[in-house]
């Protein structure tokens, strides 16, 4: 018998190719549950041309609490994907976030808590924002967790972490799982509240519950008109407007890029493997990536005249390295990442150039919102 299997937000970036692969490769049948978010997915009150068409997709929102519970009634799965993204902009859309990460999260809960339904498994989408800065190591006094830098350090343009105990420069560790709670954003705190819920809701009630936090994921289908997320989608549709990529600080921060075929790769896993059952894995490459080298592949890619722009400006919140140690899920699951980020940066620049004309370049309007919030310096 297939599986049915119900995926919020199934019609957004990862979730789409979680359902092709869910359908062509798993043979599973899939319900999609998507609002279409305006700012992921523009006007629109059908199904993207990408989403596989031999999924059910319904148009809604997980805070529709009944529509929710007859979807849920007719699944043995559940992908939670749904939530609004964007660490900046949900430092001044904080009802919204709320609204949607956490009390959507709460509603999908509720119904397993107290609906008749043959829910057995439920995966949690979460975010490496939950860690905040991450795990450093000080020569002097061993691993250290700093806080975020203080505005004083920011405006002396003195980027890198120092140690919160003596002061001194410390150099970047890769995260694990035990790594503490420490996040920075309404985003991240949204996420924290979704992981610790849903943990506590799956041990009481018996549904295996899986977590896995994505560090920074990139390929085909990522929004290219929301400027507060995706910066391989943003510095992409810059350079085919015709403008030069814009980097914070001095580019020298780095990231986890994992591509979302790999993504898909570790869902799976979770899905499929009882090693996974009431755990927590970080999901990325454990290859750190500076945004200046991501700016410049791009740029020599799409257009060499246009040199990126490093304006020493900074961002309220923004960490300045988080990189993941995926020894847990490579240990646990089997999972092996398999796209390079110079190989899977060309998937993106396809998709971008392929969508040109349905693409936006907002990034300079989010820009002038976050300096009107005082979160851009």
């Amino acid at each position: 018998m297939k599986k049915r299997i119900l995926v919020t937000g199934g019609a957004g970036f990862i979730g789409s190719h979680l359902v092709d692969t869910l359908i062509e490769e798993k043979e599973c049948n899939v319900i999609v549950f998507d609002s279409l978010e305006e700012q992921v997915h523009g006007k629109r009150t059908k199904a993207p041309s990408y989403l596989n068409e031999k999924a059910e997709f319904i148009l809604g929102s997980v805070s529709d609490y009944n529509k929710l519970e007859e979807l849920i009634k007719r699944s043995d799965i559940v992908f939670h994907l749904a939530a609004k993204v964007g660490v900046g902009q949900s430092m001044y859309q904080v009802k919204d976030y709320i609204e949607n990460n956490i009390l959507g999260t709460a509603n999908l809960l509720d119904i397993l808590a107290n609906s008749e339904h043959d829910i057995k498994k439920l995966i949690v989408a979460s975010s490496n924002t939950v860690y905040g800065e991450g795990k450093y190591s000080c020569d002097d006094c061993g691993i250290v967790f700093p806080k975020l830098r203080t505005m004083d350090q920011l405006k002396t343009k003195e980027w890198e972490l120092l140690c919160p105990k003596c002061g001194k420069k410390v150099e970047p560790l890769l995260s694990n799982e035990t790594t503490p709670f420490d996040p920075s954003s309404i985003y991240a705190f949204s996420k924290q509240a979704q992981e610790q819920s849903s943990l506590l809701i799956g041990e009481t009630y018996g549904i295996k519950t899986t977590i896995l936090r994505f560090f920074l994921v990139y390929g085909s289908r990522q929004a290219l008109s929301n400027p507060y997320t995706g910066v391989c989608a943003i510095f992409g549709t810059r350079l085919l407007s015709g403008k030069p990529p814009i980097i914070f600080e001095d580019g020298h921060q780095t990231r986890d890029f994992v591509n979302v075929q790999d993504v898909c790769q570790a869902l799976i896993l979770a899905m499929e493997k009882n090693a996974a059952n009431g755990e927590i894995f970080n999901v990325g490459t454990g290859i750190p990536i500076t945004i200046k080298d991501v700016a410049e592949i791009l740029s020599e890619k799409i257009n060499p005249d246009l040199k990126p722009i490093y304006n020493q400006q900074y961002r309220v919140g923004d960490i300045r390295h988080c990189i993941a140690d995926i020894s847990r899920i490579k240990v646990k699951l089997g999972f092996r990442p398999t796209i390079p980020f110079k190989e899977g940066i060309d998937e993106v620049l396809n998709w971008i150039q392929s969508s040109a004309n349905n693409f936006q370049d907002n990034f300079t309007k989010a820009i002038d919102i976050l300096k009107d919030k005082g979160l851009l310096k």
